[in-house]
């Protein structure tokens, strides 16, 4: 019975100038490298050491994230493109005013794209789907995914059997640093939290 802890990596310097994160490589900011040792501690006093593999994406402010995380657990991140942000093509270096003032397409299903070289949201399901496989068949039963908020959804989305195009019906949207809980037993799979901020607090 697998549980997955999927985290929300912390605040990123591109959450505080207006700029567009996406495949762009924020490193995260004073705040966020605070915050991931407020999560990592958490973390440890949570799950101590039952084991985990930690997963991360690839970019600058995911891996920073995991990297941190990991230091407190005693585990190295397994770095994974597939784990990456939504790539909005020539957004990406561009301010989030530059994106509204020039997207092309008004994303209403999933097989809309912001601009003509940008992942649709059915782009990034199918990236993330081998990955997610690969997870549910390998034999660890612990793991720790540090993803992006978009890609939380998606997984917390796959996780309870639903099909890409439900995502044109709702939206799963954390905040920097929120931990999501995935967890399976014998009454089948459950998201037992969704980005839940807690883990950003000193415990005492």
């Amino acid at each position: 019975m697998k549980t997955i802890i999927a985290v929300q990596h912390t605040q990123s310097i591109h959450h505080t100038n207006g700029m567009v994160g996406s495949w762009t490589d924020w490193n995260l900011s004073d705040l966020g490298i605070t915050q991931a040792h407020i999560v990592g501690a958490n973390l440890k006093k949570e799950i101590g050491g039952k084991g985990y593999v930690l997963y991360s994406s690839d970019l600058l402010r995911a891996k920073h994230t995991a990297r941190i995380i990991g230091s407190y657990i005693d585990t190295d991140p397994i770095l994974t493109g597939a784990l990456r942000e939504r790539n909005l093509g020539r957004a990406v270096g561009q301010s989030i005013q530059w994106l509204r003032d020039n997207m092309e397409c008004q994303e209403k299903t999933v097989d809309d794209r912001m601009f003509s070289d940008a992942e649709s949201r059915r782009d990034v399901w199918n990236r993330l789907i081998p990955f997610y496989n690969s997870v549910l068949c390998a034999e660890h039963e612990r793991i720790i995914l540090i993803a992006h908020g978009e890609l939380m959804g998606f997984l917390c989305a796959m996780w309870l059997g639903f099909d890409v195009e439900a995502l044109d019906k709702f939206k799963l949207w954390g905040q920097a640093g929120g931990v999501s809980v995935l967890q399976e037993d014998a009454f089948g799979r459950a998201v037992k939290r969704f980005g839940d901020m807690s883990y950003l607090k000193e415990q005492g």
